[in-house]
């Protein structure tokens, strides 16, 4: 049996994205074994470029998100640049681009177009609303689908306007399902020999997320619309943030079922609390929510640290956990030692954290080493592999501006200066 480098090996994936909700599908596969061409068109390319933190012309943002990728920079909006890709899509698996809906298919690389090409492509398009429907031409971001989505009217205490949180969460989950989605597309080429086009988008993935809502609302017949409930879920009790003893310091305690509120009433010393019956089902328990929620407050300030009442947690397996800055989670042993957190170096940028590899395999316990590429830097190297051009062809692109690197932009800016 061949040696693979990982489960993904041998698979050519064309990398059209562009900010977070696409690069994060294909970081995935990359990180998997696929070969993963990031194509950029000038003169900017990804606009990731710029965002923070910057050092050395390096992008951290842009390092994390695409890390292990070979970059093409190429003008596809000349004939001779398109010809290149429709040449390259030949030789491909899967073409994964998040354009505004339409923006691929005026650059002539509609799926007809590409399915005509290579039958076999599977072809992953996301969006913020999908290639359909009403929405679809609306230009979007996580947030704003989050906001169709009724997912940022839940979000917040009750009498403030709705929160927003402070992470990537729709743009990488959506990534996440683009993910799969090819996935699933490719064991179906496997079968079939036929590709397909995928279609991703944010508010599906955000709308997929609405555990209780939506059938709440439907099956109450609109009785129940779900709103706003703060710093404590609505659908259980205890099932929320606690406060701890020091200043900014807060605990999430999640104790829903009969069993886990025995041990938590254990861990109180409160057993006349375990049974009774006003606190016997989580239905009763949610009626006495805000009794229940000054009994801990109560409880956990007794003590003469927080450390000391969560010790007693500990003890009879309360599940809790202490809620963790940046800093923090950054430093603790278990994400360190798991891999959680990474450290991810770059010769141009230096070293710096970022969040570690999600998928954990048997027979690929280690992580590849992958470095983030400058702007065209494997101009030459894939169209050799790919289209069998020579030097004085990719020459000749260089001059005419169609091949673009990091090196040669910079000298432009400099002689235009």
């Amino acid at each position: 049996m061949t040696h693979l480098k990982h489960v993904l090996d041998g698979y050519r994936i064309l990398d059209f994205t562009h900010a977070l909700a696409g690069p994060t599908a294909t970081r995935l596969l990359v990180e998997m074994g696929a070969e993963v061409i990031k194509v950029e068109i000038p003169p900017v390319g990804d606009m990731t470029h710029a965002f923070p933190t910057v050092r050395n012309q390096r992008s951290a943002f842009y390092i994390q998100q695409n890390r292990g990728k070979k970059s093409l920079f190429i003008d596809v909006k000349t004939p001779r640049g398109l010809a290149i890709i429709k040449a390259m899509v030949k030789k491909m698996d899967v073409l994964v681009e998040n354009f505004a809906p339409g923006a691929i298919a005026r650059m002539g690389l509609d799926y007809e177009t590409l399915a005509a090409i290579n039958p076999g492509l599977v072809m992953c398009s996301i969006s913020a609303f999908g290639q359909t429907g009403p929405l679809a031409s609306r230009p979007g971001y996580d947030f704003i689908a989050q906001a169709f989505a009724g997912v940022t009217h839940v979000i917040g205490e009750p009498d403030r306007p709705p929160s927003l949180p402070g992470l990537g969460i729709g743009d990488v989950m959506t990534g996440v399902h683009g993910l799969g989605a090819i996935a699933c597309a490719l064991l179906y080429r496997e079968k079939t020999g036929r590709g397909q086009h995928v279609d991703i988008s944010l508010l599906d993935s955000y709308y997929h997320c609405h555990d209780l809502n939506v059938q709440l609302y439907s099956a109450s017949e609109g009785k129940i619309n779900p709103k706003r409930t703060g710093s404590h879920l609505g659908a259980g009790a205890p099932l929320g943030i606690f406060y701890g003893k020091e200043p900014e310091e807060y605990i999430a305690i999640a104790c829903p079922t009969n069993r886990q509120w025995r041990q938590l009433c254990a861990a109180m010393d409160r057993e006349d609390l375990a049974r009774h019956p006003d606190y016997k089902d989580n239905v009763d328990r949610v009626r006495r929510k805000k009794d229940i929620i000054a009994l801990i407050n109560d409880w956990i300030a007794s003590h003469a640290t927080t450390a000391a009442a969560l010790a007693k947690f500990d003890e009879h397996r309360v599940p809790y956990a202490p809620v963790l800055d940046i800093g923090q989670t950054i430093n603790h042993p278990h994400h360190r030692e798991r891999g959680t957190v990474r450290t991810i170096k770059d010769d141009d940028f230096g070293d710096f954290d970022a969040p570690g590899f999600p998928f954990r395999f048997s027979d690929f316990p280690g992580q590849l080493d992958l470095r983030a590429p400058h702007r065209g830097e494997h101009n030459a190297e894939v169209l050799k592999e790919y289209l069998g051009l020579s030097e004085a062809e990719i020459k000749t692109l260089e001059q005419e501006g169609i091949l673009v690197t990091e090196a040669t932009k910079t000298r432009k800016a400099e002689a235009q200066g």
